[in-house]
Order: structure tokens, then C-alpha cells, then sequence
């Protein structure tokens, strides 16, 4: 009697639970300005099928010494400029954030190696609700950016260690 208790108040305690946050990683890729590049970006459409909102948090790989969440912001002076973001990103219920070029994006600082067409870049993607989330990423050299998004190479890098983005 006491174990028909106690699984029926798990059971109901697990049906309180709102559901968590579902996330797909889709049209993922991967890319740097140039062979030699010492920096890299990743973009992808990160879409939560869940009843809850979610916050990607955080990202690692091994293909960089350092990887973090980036924006892009108009600075006074009319020039776009990238900066870290610190509280990652909101991933809606029902909804999607877009990690595109010209916008925010996964930065891959002191590439460990260079990001060659065809090859790929394992990313540990952290959510604050989901949790992590190991995903392959190609690395896709060719792409062309999205239309009305601008290239790394266009924007004012400062503040970024001196490490040029050329991504």
C-alpha cells in the first residue's frame, strides 16, 4: 500500500510539471573568412517545439580555445559593432531564435584548426532549461549570406581582445 502511495504522488508530481523546453537544431553551419582565419562562427535556427521558453546559455567545442554567444549593435556612430552576450539568447514555446550572419551568432575564438569546406565542428550547445545538447556542425565555406545581413568582415571588431573576426 505505502509503494501505490507513493509512485501515485510521483505521478502526480511529474503531471504538475510544466513541460520542459523541446529544442531542434536546424540548417546548421559552420565558417571563417579564410583558411588561416583565427576565428570562426557558427549559425543555425534553434526552434523550441515545448510549452515553456527556453535561453541558450552557453556553448562549447573543442575546435576553439574560446566560444561565445555574439550580437551585433550600432554603436553611436552609425557602425555595427559585435559584442558578447552575456544573458544568451530566448528560445520562444513554440517558436525559434535564428543565429544568422550579421546578427547573433556562436563565435569560435583561437580555432584550434582550420574550418575546411565539407569538415564538421562538434558545438555542446547549454540551455538553461533543456540542458546540453551535443550537435554536428558542417562546416559550409560556400554559403552566401542571408539577404540584408552583413559579413563579419564589414563590421567594426573592437573591444575583442585585438582578435580579428574575420568570419
Amino acid at each position: 500500500m505505502m509503494f501505490q502511495r507513493t509512485a501515485a504522488g510521483a505521478l502526480a508530481l511529474c503531471l504538475a510539471l510544466p513541460a520542459a523546453a523541446e529544442i531542434k537544431v536546424q540548417d546548421a553551419y559552420a565558417r571563417a573568412a579564410m583558411p588561416t582565419a583565427p576565428t570562426g562562427a557558427a549559425f543555425m535556427v534553434l526552434e523550441n517545439t515545448g510549452a515553456q521558453d527556453d535561453r541558450l546559455i552557453g556553448v562549447a567545442s573543442d575546435a576553439a580555445d574560446r566560444v561565445e554567444l555574439h550580437t551585433h549593435i550600432e554603436a553611436e556612430n552609425g557602425v555595427m559593432q559585435m559584442r558578447k552576450v552575456e544573458d544568451g539568447f530566448v528560445i520562444p514555446a513554440g517558436g525559434s531564435h535564428t543565429l544568422a550572419r550579421g546578427g547573433d551568432h556562436v563565435m569560435l575564438m583561437g580555432l584550434t584548426r582550420p574550418l575546411e569546406q565539407g569538415e564538421t565542428v562538434m558545438l555542446t550547445l547549454t540551455f538553461e532549461g533543456a540542458g546540453e545538447q551535443v550537435v554536428e556542425v558542417p562546416v559550409d565555406l560556400e554559403r552566401a549570406a542571408d539577404h540584408g545581413t552583413m559579413d563579419h568582415g564589414t563590421m567594426d571588431q573592437s573591444g575583442h581582445d585585438g582578435m580579428n573576426h574575420g568570419n
